[in-house]
């Protein structure tokens, strides 16, 4: 097993060494504070976690962890050993997983492949396109390769045109309990094509809906043969899908069309729809493709034209920036086959990353079953989290990739120039909202932190078709918002300063049972995030 992240990452950092085993060796179960002296009354008048959270009316589990970045102090905690589903921050763990593994300067490549060489401009046996694991490939990215290929002289081709895309073991989708419908959860290869969306269209036309189904991006609108959309007279379920073996077959209900609209629906089959559209773009140029079929081994041939990715360090700022699922999933296995060759699940690739996640990053516990957070079985605590970003941070490597977070006032309305700065990674799914990251003081503190917040109860109660708007998620959803911004404006006032001792004598920390906040409540509708 391939293990580099002590000397990429850490190679000068004091970082290496300064989340100590006895920062958090036994942790306390308690809420950590510090002494409240004359001088510092002000603080009496913050809210504690407990308040916080009863005002927001949360039900469900709240559990977080709060250190000092720096050297791993533990400042408060709330149930910091219960493993919670953690959504999307698995893509913090993923990223670093990545990193550590292929290295920031890492590019993925995707080649058009000539096999019996080429004569007067024509191909003497099949061209094929290979995939090479990038996840950012659009159909204009397509399109240049195919400028490529014309610019280097190729008229023509007498074999078949081939794709290959088992650079990365090839799945039909990311999490099976998903509705069939969501562009979130398409199929993961080493081929990918809009993020393996499709794109719907529907416009009322001579008294009923004409339908497109397309691979746009930038100036180009490729119609795709490999999905078909057929509009059905009925109320409800919205969407069918069926496989059709060499083609997605879908349905939609018209009812639910009204006068126009479009979406954009997963691709099951990233090979054929790549080549599909590679056909009409090649097509385009003049260069007239054959039949096309799937490989699953590369035979010896000449690279023709390449094109590589933008380096992973930058992709992987995107991915944590959007929460893309396919890009968290592509990173990870494309790191997993690097390590330990090809895994034969998500699952799978996920329990590597959980072995590197202990060895490289001092997690006791991680239970991860994907690299995006889709899927609902993956368990962290907010101290392995915690201990994650503690060892990380004098790196420097995590903190710049996170998104900005805004803190907001009692109305929800942005705060600009917040003197408490936040740089972190959300995580929504139903009833599941959870925020991880680093929070600097206005004194330039910085605090490594995890919040993580679930109702699996009401969660379990949602059937497979509700999964996209639930009854009830959207207001859970906003009362865990409440308290993650509450527990980050009393942290950045009670922790702005390290706590000093008195002159004589160190006092010890009072301490206070944080209670376990109340069962169950009710919520309103939600418009899923992450899960979306």
């Amino acid at each position: 097993m391939k293990t580099v992240l002590s000397r990429r990452f850490f190679l000068g950092s004091a970082a290496a060494g300064i989340i100590a085993p006895a920062a958090f060796a036994a942790p306390p179960t308690e809420s950590l504070r510090p002494v409240l002296r004359g001088d510092d009354l002000f603080r009496q008048s913050i809210p504690s976690a407990q308040e916080l959270i009863d005002k927001a009316k949360l039900d469900g589990m709240v559990t977080f962890s709060l250190a000092d970045a720096e050297t791993g102090a533990v400042l408060e905690q709330h149930g910091p050993l219960e493993g919670m589903p953690p959504a999307s921050v698995t893509k913090a763990i993923t990223a670093l997983y990545a990193l550590d593994t292929l290295g920031a300067a890492h590019q993925f490549e995707t080649r058009i492949m000539a096999t019996g060489g080429v004569v007067g401009g024509e191909v003497q046996g099949d061209l094929i396109l290979v995939g090479g694991g990038d996840p950012t490939l659009d159909t204009a990215g397509l399109a240049r390769l195919v400028d490529d290929l014309k610019a280097a002289g190729i008229i023509g081709v007498k074999g078949e045109l081939k794709v290959y895309e088992h650079s990365l073991p090839m799945f039909a989708l990311i999490d099976a309990d998903q509705p069939d419908h969501v562009g979130y959860n398409p199929a993961v290869s080493g081929l990918a094509l809009n993020f393996n969306r499709v794109h719907f269209e529907w416009k009322r036309e001579n008294g009923g809906y004409a339908v497109t189904m397309d691979g746009r991006s930038g100036s180009y609108r490729p119609d795709v043969a490999m999905a078909a959309m057929e509009i059905s007279d009925r109320s409800a379920p919205v969407f069918t899908y069926r496989d059709a073996g060499t083609r997605d077959d879908w349905s939609v209900a018209q009812s639910a069309l009204g006068n126009g609209g479009s979406r954009w629906l997963p691709v099951r089959k990233p090979g054929l729809y790549a080549g599909d559209i590679f056909k009409t773009l090649a097509g385009s140029q003049g260069i007239r493709l054959r039949d096309m079929s799937l490989i699953t081994s590369l035979p010896e041939g000449e690279v023709l034209v390449a094109r590589k990715s933008a380096p992973l360090r930058d992709i992987l700022r995107d991915m944590l920036k959007y929460s893309n699922n396919l890009i968290a999933e592509m990173a990870g296995l494309s790191a997993t086959v690097y390590r330990t060759g090809t895994p034969v699940s998500l699952r799978a690739s996920a329990a590597e990353m959980n072995v590197w996640a202990k060895a490289n990053l001092g997690m006791n516990a991680p239970a991860l079953v994907d690299h995006s957070g889709l899927g609902e079985d993956s368990r962290v605590s907010s101290q392995d989290m915690v201990t994650a970003l503690v060892r990380i941070h004098g790196s420097g490597i995590l903190k710049p990739l996170l998104k900005s977070i805004t803190l907001r006032d009692s109305k929800g309305r942005p705060v600009q120039n917040h003197p408490i700065k936040v740089e972190a990674k959300t995580g929504t799914l139903n009833f599941v909202s959870a925020l991880a990251g680093f929070l600097t003081t206005p004194e330039d503190r910085v605090l490594a932190f995890a919040i993580l917040t679930a109702n699996t109860d009401e969660r379990a109660k949602i059937s497979r078709a509700e999964r996209e708007r639930p009854p009830g998620a959207r207001t859970w959803n906003g009362r865990a918002k409440r308290v993650q911004r509450g527990l980050l404006e009393r942290w950045g006032l009670l922790y702005n300063v390290a706590v000093k001792p008195e002159p004589e004598a160190a006092a010890e920390p009072e301490t206070q049972t944080a209670p376990e906040p109340d069962a169950e409540g009710e919520a309103e509708p939600e418009a899923v995030l992450e899960e979306s």
